[in-house]
C-alpha cells in the first residue's frame, strides 16, 4: 500500500519586500497560492493539505482557498517559518506516511517535480529539490574582502518541494524545538536531527517570488505553458 501524503504550505510571511503577503498577490489573474497548490491537488496521492497563514487571516481565510478542495485545512502560522511548519505538523493526521513541504511563493512548480519528490519519499528517502549553482561563489568577510572561492561543483541552490517520511520530519522538529534551534529550511533540519537528506534535481523555472520584478517574469513563464 502506498503511504498517505500530507502537504504543508507555510504561507504566514508578511512579504515586506513584495508590499504584502506573497501568497495572495495576483499572478496572471489569480492568487499566487492558487497556482502553487494546483500541481499538488492534481496528484491523487495527496490526501491532506495544511496551509499555515498569519493568525488574523487564518481566522477568516479566503473562500476561494477553503472552497477549492475538501483536502485543504488552514491553521495559524507563527512569526517564523519553523513555527508555521510546526503548527501545520500538529494538524497533519497521525497516519500520514509522507509529509511534503513547499513554499507558498513557488507557483511554477510542475506536476513532474511534485511526483518525483513524492516517489522518492515513498521509497524511504528524505529529499529536497535543488539546482546546481552556475555562478562562482565567493566567501566574503565582513569588510568586503574575498577570503575564499570554493569550487562550485558541490554547491546546489535549495528549492522546494521537500519530501520526507513523516516520522523523520516530526522527529527533527521535536529535537530542534527541544534544543531551541531555529531553521529556515526543513531539509537542513532533518539532515541535522533525523538522518541523511538527498537532492533531487529541481527546475530552473521553480524560483521563489522574492522581489516585485519576479512577478512579471513568472507571468511570462505561465503564459508559455
Amino acid at each position: 500500500m502506498n503511504p498517505r501524503v500530507a502537504l504543508i504550505i507555510p504561507a504566514a510571511g508578511s512579504g515586506r519586500r513584495m508590499g504584502g503577503p506573497k501568497a495572495f498577490l495576483e499572478l496572471a489573474g489569480r492568487p499566487v497560492l492558487a497556482h502553487t497548490l494546483e500541481p499538488f491537488l492534481r496528484d491523487a496521492r495527496v490526501n491532506w493539505v495544511v496551509v499555515a497563514l498569519d493568525p488574523e487571516t487564518a481566522e477568516r481565510p479566503p473562500a476561494w482557498l477553503t472552497g477549492c478542495d475538501q483536502r485543504i485545512a488552514v491553521v495559524a502560522g507563527g512569526a517564523d517559518r519553523m513555527t508555521s511548519v510546526r503548527n501545520a505538523l500538529d494538524a497533519v493526521p497521525a497516519d500520514a506516511g509522507i509529509i511534503v513541504v513547499h513554499d507558498a511563493a513557488r507557483p511554477l512548480v510542475t506536476d513532474a517535480l511534485v511526483a518525483r519528490a513524492i516517489d522518492a519519499a515513498a521509497a524511504g528517502r528524505a529529499v529536497t529539490a535543488a539546482v546546481p549553482v552556475d555562478d562562482t561563489i565567493h566567501d566574503v568577510a565582513a569588510d568586503g574582502r574575498i577570503v575564499a572561492t570554493p569550487g562550485r561543483a558541490r554547491f546546489w541552490r535549495a528549492q522546494t518541494p521537500q519530501a520526507f517520511p513523516a516520522e523523520r520530519l516530526r522527529a527533527a522538529h521535536r529535537a530542534a524545538g527541544a534544543g531551541g534551534e531555529q531553521a529556515t529550511d526543513d531539509a537542513a533540519l532533518v539532515a541535522r536531527w533525523a538522518g541523511p537528506v538527498h537532492v533531487i534535481e529541481g527546475e530552473r523555472e521553480n524560483f521563489k517570488l522574492t522581489v516585485p520584478a519576479d512577478v512579471p517574469m513568472a507571468e511570462a513563464l505561465l503564459r508559455l505553458r
